[in-house]
């Protein structure tokens, strides 16, 4: 009940606490048990970043060369509503800029989601996704 009254009370301050409280990350409560289970597999990275790993989150371990790291950048890119990995939208505006051949695939569960996403850096929208999802994916020093 006093959640209820609680709400109440943000929605008399006006639209911007409900809209700040949209945008907040998932909390680790959300998840489910052994839901957060990714594969990610990375080619052409260079500098020994090749490879298939696990992770795990909540809590993080794996294979994964910084499993702690890799669940609190996912975890920071987690919005209540919204596909985590969805990729750049159709018709989106990308500058031509390339950022290599590193490529990627993860799959797997994350916040009770099936994943399938793949990454690339062939222009500036890919990059800038992909560099969202460092240390997950590695970072290439560009």
């Amino acid at each position: 009940m006093s959640y209820v009254i609680r709400l109440g009370r943000l929605a008399r301050l006006g639209p911007l606490p409900l809209f700040l409280a949209a945008l907040a990350p998932t909390p680790a409560a959300a998840y489910a048990e052994n839901g957060d289970h990714l594969i990610v597999t990375v080619r052409d990275a260079g500098s020994g970043a090749d490879g298939t790993f696990e992770v795990d989150c909540h809590p993080a371990r794996g294979t994964h060369p910084d499993p702690v790291g890799a669940c609190a950048g996912l975890d920071g890119n987690t919005q209540w509503g919204r596909d985590t990995f969805a990729p750049v939208p159709e018709g989106s505006v990308c500058t031509m800029l390339y950022g290599g051949p590193a490529t990627a695939h993860v799959t797997g569960t994350w916040a009770g989601r099936p994943v399938d996403a793949r990454f690339d850096r062939s222009n500036g929208c890919e990059t800038a996704r992909w560099d969202r999802f460092v240390p997950l994916l590695p970072g290439t020093g560009a």
